[in-house]
């Protein structure tokens, strides 16, 4: 039953202070010297003050107890459940209809979760709950108590009902507008409006998605309509994520506000549309997105890609290259001639590997020139065009130019037809270094696609240097990460007839506040490099079986996708599991 007693027990920043002390999480000396530094921020909550002093624990663990730590310890120390306020894992519609904006604020509380038969509400003090029975009875259902850190509590609290407020705002301010943006309205005209895109509460609703698409490291923000509302995902480490429902109206109107500051056609809701915008992120950070809206049965369906800001700066280890793959491929991507193929599908961070290849290139005493579709991150040093179909201008007439540029090297953003394959092979024979990137399960693969689309496999020998293959797959959470014993089966099934030892320890997600209960956080890629060599040339005749160039790429040296994932397993950067998820089984 859940406890709805009265605790009045006042929470001071001494009281937190000595209580450190007395668990010994702070030693004497420090509580000594804090005592006098705690008096001094009175305008803020106790647990704000303890953590502004910057205290290490004296566990001799070296962490600092910071707001979060202070309030974990708390609720352990009261026998209280913690919460790390997660806005990905609140129902912002729900929990706002607890209780009022001025109620949560004068007793500084918020509901997280509520279900039919509980309702959690958080506080940063557990010793105060007065507001705990009255709360219960109105709201006829038991009331359970958790503590999360005050910081948290005041920044959600403002944001939830701000947004909370701006839904309801922009569903009030509707006005009817006869039109035929979703199927089923044909049997309903009339019975709902459209917001208008410049309306304040659209404005407020759009910026708090792209905030919290920048902080949970989205890569793309989805708003899908449905019949009666539009659900809002993020794509977080690779996986789609529920945030938010709109209702049907104001999801219109966010696709519609998004459209205006791409600076595309409002008004045109028949057909596919792409922009771009440049923002700021919360900490200053320059971030481009790439729109893109697509009409579907219930209106348009929007998706906004989020570059990292930080692609241009990272290096190669980042990306997950082990040395021996990055000094292959930097020898390779060092050529003055020939062509260097970087091959996935979409999402496998091609684009990423490029763009760290070209800025490692790119000296004062070289040309790099791009066609991309569109440019996703621009980059000073490169000089960069854009492919443009509605004035004809395509890879293929975009490699044209750029021959006539006095390039050194030339990146094309992907080779999808004959044409394209051809100009780039020509820039290649020409003298100069092409790379580029296409659509394949793996390297040996490269080739055997570029017969199909209709390159003379005699130009193949002549101009390809190396394929690399990649895949992104998702680290684990080095908080909550687990030793387990390698499940033989699985492992022999990972690196099917390589003769790789089994790992005597191997790591397993298992979730936690910092990873959101995924056991991961972040990406890295996995590699399969294949450098042309003379034996492999000699197989590049018409009609040849990828399977024969891949047995002798293996012969030659290369580690298959799923090796290179088997060897971050056995380092304990992910699993067998991921590995297998996201590459391809040889044939």
């Amino acid at each position: 039953m859940t406890d709805t007693r009265t605790r009045t027990s006042k929470l001071t920043g001494l009281s937190i202070l000595e209580n450190l002390a007395h668990d010994g999480l702070i030693s004497d000396a420090q509580l000594l010297t804090a005592k006098s530094r705690v008096h001094g921020h009175g305008d803020k909550h106790p647990i704000d003050q303890v953590a502004s002093l910057n205290l290490e624990a004296a566990d001799g663990n070296g962490l600092t107890l910071t707001s979060t730590k202070i309030s974990q310890w708390l609720a352990d120390r009261n026998g209280m459940d913690f919460v790390r306020l997660d806005p990905l894992k609140i129902q912002v519609e729900q929990v706002t209809q607890v209780m009022s904006q001025a109620f949560a604020r004068r007793h500084q509380i918020l509901a997280v979760d509520v279900s039919d038969a509980l309702v959690t509400v958080v506080s940063a003090d557990p010793g105060n709950n007065s507001w705990q029975a009255g709360l219960q009875q109105v709201l006829r259902k038991p009331v359970k108590h958790a503590l999360a850190s005050p910081g948290a509590i005041r920044r959600y609290t403002e944001e939830f009902y701000s947004l909370s407020h701006s839904v309801k705002g922009a569903h009030t301010s509707a006005t009817e507008e006869r039109g035929i943006g979703n199927l089923e309205q044909l049997i309903e005209l009339g019975d709902s409006g459209d917001v208008d895109a410049n309306d304040q509460h659209v404005i407020r609703i759009v910026d708090w998605l792209l905030q919290y698409a920048f902080e949970q490291r989205a890569s793309d923000v989805h708003i899908e309509p449905r019949r009666n509302m539009g659900l809002v995902r993020f794509r977080i480490d690779g996986v789609l994520q529920k945030v938010y429902e709109l209702p049907a109206t104001i999801t219109n109107a966010v696709v519609s506000r998004f459209k205006i500051l791409g600076r595309m056609d409002v008004a045109e809701k028949r057909k596919p549309l792409d922009g771009r915008v440049k923002t700021k992120s919360p900490n200053g950070q320059e971030i481009e997105l790439r729109l893109s809206t697509m009409p579907t049965a219930f209106g348009e369906k929007f998706v906004g890609r989020i570059f990292d800001p930080t692609v241009l700066t990272k290096e190669f280890s980042d990306l997950g290259l082990d040395k021996n793959t990055e000094t292959q491929w930097l020898e390779m991507v060092s050529n003055p001639t020939g062509i260097v193929l970087v091959t996935g599908p979409t999402g496998s961070g091609k684009t990423t590997t490029l763009y760290t290849s070209l800025k490692h290139l790119a000296t004062s005493e070289v040309n790099v020139c791009t066609i991309e579709d569109p440019i996703e991150m621009v980059e000073p040093a490169l000089n960069q065009m854009q492919v443009h179909h509605e004035i004809g201008l395509d890879f293929a007439s975009g490699v044209r130019t750029l021959l006539r540029q006095d390039p050194d090297i030339i990146m094309v953003g992907e080779i999808r037809d004959r044409e394209t394959a051809e100009m780039a092979v020509q820039a290649a024979l020409t003298g100069h270094l092409v790379i580029s990137t296409l659509h394949t399960n793996d390297a040996p693969s490269a080739i055997t696609r570029l017969i199909d689309i209709g390159v003379e496999p005699y130009l193949i020998n002549a101009s390809l240097l190396g394929v690399m293959a990649q895949r992104l797959v998702r680290i684990l959470c080095p908080n909550c990460k687990v030793e387990a014993v390698p499940d033989e089966k699985a492992w022999q099934q990972l690196i099917g007839d390589v003769p790789v030892k089994t790992p005597e320890t191997v790591y397993l997600p298992k979730g936690c506040e910092e990873c959101r209960q995924t056991g991961y956080s972040g990406r890295q890629g996995v590699y399969e490099l294949m450098a042309i060599t003379p034996q492999q040339k000699a197989l590049i005749v018409p009609g040849v079986n990828d399977r024969i160039i891949r047995e002798q790429a293996l012969k030659d040296g290369m580690y298959l996708l799923r090796i290179s994932g088997a060897r971050k397993v056995a380092q304990g950067l992910t699993t067998i599991e991921e590995v297998m998820r996201v590459a391809p089984a040889a044939d």
